[in-house]
């Protein structure tokens, strides 16, 4: 399904003429009889130069932050079925395996150190700690997998926009077809990476657990315990910081890979290096607009969940004033349910908002280097002639790749 683009070509029904830069200052002079005004030629008495076109989601130019901001709320309001369906989809399987996995987790730790016998106390209460550590990295592992593939998604959905185009979710798995498994492969390897430095953070606050229950055993002295608490909970936030600061510079470089591998169709070592590339000299540019998206989603579910869990609680002491234990249970998940179903749809939205971001910016990083704006003119222009076969306008080397017959950008 293709939106008709309510825009005309600049240089007519000539698919060849945008040879120039969209936004490069025209020679000025008047229009011929029954042209159709554009970027290159202005109307009589106007100035020399006019907005380049926009066709759809964007303009072909090189994009301010408002634009991406702005473009990347509207991604999903123009095509909500593949965008916000499923990353709902993806967000609210993420979250029930991590209430599944670390409740139980939770609950089967705190049996076991309130049932240990003195002796093995110390030992008991480290391993649990370690345990529920530990327990994060399934859902962190599927988190990084399904984010990369959401990424993806809507990084195809964000390149047909931009070119006036609107495609069901067929359409955009159609486009995705042949590089799944690349991705799918990308974002496992991804994960465990991640799982290995959370495995190490978990066995180092272990440790430090432990050596503290020993020196408390050997010396008996109270004060002794408390030093070691607090160099072990110095020592946690140390790494804490440092993967941060670590996952953060690497994610950002990263950033990419995904919408890389799903519009250039390049593999996996390949896509990496390309990232690592374009995000040289807009490093703070991609952190700093993921950073702006993250504050805001999550002020906007603090005000979205936090009165509605201040009305439940009250609601529920009002329905059970004699507090009966089972009405109190059934409150209790009601109140949770609903705030649960709130915080998946914020946070699906966020999933969107924050992939729609890198794949806008990946866009104006290659207007700015590569004249990817040029490439995405002359698509337009020529399916507007109602030329086939057109190539893929995101290949770095579109005219040394034909498309083929079967090519879903034909």
């Amino acid at each position: 399904m293709t939106e008709t683009p309510n825009w005309q070509s600049p240089a007519g029904a000539e698919p060849q003429a945008a040879q120039q830069s969209p936004w490069a200052s025209p020679v000025a002079g008047p229009t011929a009889p029954g042209a159709q005004p554009g970027y290159s030629q202005p109307q009589a008495g106007a100035p020399g130069w006019t907005p380049p076109p926009k066709p759809g989601l964007i303009p072909l130019r090189p994009l301010s932050f408002g634009t991406i901001l702005g473009s990347s709320f509207r991604v999903m309001r123009r095509n909500p079925a593949p965008t916000f369906g499923l990353s709902v989809l993806l967000y609210g399987f993420i979250t029930i395996v991590f209430a599944a996995v670390f409740g139980s987790l939770i609950a089967f730790s705190i049996g076991r150190v309130d049932s240990a016998d003195q002796t093995d106390y110390d030992e008991i209460l480290a391993g649990s700690i370690g345990l529920i550590l530990l327990s994060s990295l399934i859902p962190v592992g599927l988190a990084i997998v399904a984010t990369g593939i959401l990424q993806g998604i809507i990084s195809l959905e964000v390149s047909r926009a931009t070119l006036g185009e609107k495609l069901k979710t067929r359409g955009l798995w159609r486009l995705a077809k042949g590089r799944l498994g690349a991705l799918i492969g990308y974002t496992a390897a991804l994960s465990g990476i991640a799982i290995v430095f959370v495995a190490i953070a978990a066995f180092v606050a272990v440790g430090a657990f432990a050596a503290t229950g020993e020196s408390l055993t050997s010396t008996g002295d109270p004060s002794a315990m408390i030093g070691g608490l607090l160099g072990s909970f110095a020592l946690m936030l140390l790494i804490g910081l440092v993967f941060s600061v670590v996952g953060a510079y690497v994610g950002t470089k990263l950033a990419f890979v995904p919408t890389i591998i799903l519009l250039e169709r390049l593999t996996i070592v390949a896509a990496i290096k390309r990232s690592w590339q374009l995000t040289n000299g807009n490093f703070w540019r991609t952190l700093g607009t993921q950073l702006l998206i993250s504050v805001i989603i999550n002020v906007a579910g603090q005000v979205i969940t936090a009165p509605i869990s201040f009305v439940l609680g009250i609601a529920g002491a009002l329905v059970n004033p004699n507090s009966d234990p089972g009405a109190f249970i059934a409150t209790m998940i009601a109140t949770y349910g609903i705030v649960g179903i709130l915080s998946i749809v914020v946070g699906a939205v966020g999933l969107v908002m924050q992939s729609s971001a890198y794949s806008l910016i990946y866009i104006d990083i290659r207007m700015r280097r590569e004249g990817l704006d040029l490439e995405l003119l002359r698509y337009v222009e020529a399916k507007q002639a109602g030329t086939s076969g057109v190539d893929n306008p995101y290949l770095v080397h579109t005219n040394s790749t034909p498309a083929t017959a079967d090519s879903p950008w034909s």
